[in-house]
């Protein structure tokens, strides 16, 4: 294998990685809107002219926006000026990653649980189809489009019973 080869393996492998860990922040951030989500680091994870759109059953309800500026207030009126979920957890899955050179595809299935400020609670899932966009070494989100599976509403996720656990000896371990 020719020193050109391993290199443009290790640099798919490397864009690879560098996606995923995108990918993963992006969530961690959605999973904490408030008060203090770092909304200019969110912004810096699109591309400039990003586009941010929902399909299907999501086309309505979320809508197309265009732009990194866009993008960011539209998830930024997700907390302000009121939060609207109490909680928010989103589960990523099923994931195929394609590089070529400055761009990249990638998709995945998602899980979402959410309890909302209102009381209500659902869980609901995602197909994600993203494209990616590199410029000096960073990868962006270029095309973020998410298309709904299936939706349910539930019961609030979180309970205020206690969490089982064996009985701990009385020396050592809880305090």
């Amino acid at each position: 294998m020719s020193d050109q080869n391993v290199l443009h393996r290790l640099d798919e492998l490397e864009s690879e990685g560098a996606i995923r860990r995108l990918v993963a922040r992006y969530f961690a951030i959605c999973d904490d809107l408030g008060p203090s989500t770092p909304f200019d680091e969110l912004g810096e994870l699109f591309a400039e002219d990003a586009l941010w759109e929902g399909k299907g059953r999501y086309a309505k309800a979320f809508g197309r926006y265009e732009g990194r500026s866009a993008i960011v207030e539209m998830i930024r009126s997700y907390c302000v000026p009121t939060p609207h979920f109490a909680m928010t957890a989103h589960f990523v899955s099923s994931e195929q990653i394609e590089v070529e050179g400055a761009r990249a595809r990638g998709n995945w299935m998602m899980l979402q649980t959410s309890d909302y400020a209102d009381g209500t609670a659902d869980f609901r899932s995602a197909r994600l189809s993203m494209k990616f966009s590199r410029a000096d070494g960073l990868w962006t989100i270029a095309s973020f489009l998410t298309q709904n599976i299936f939706s349910r509403q539930v019961e609030p996720w979180n309970d205020e019973q206690s969490i089982a656990v064996p009985d701990q000896p009385t020396s050592g371990g809880k305090q």
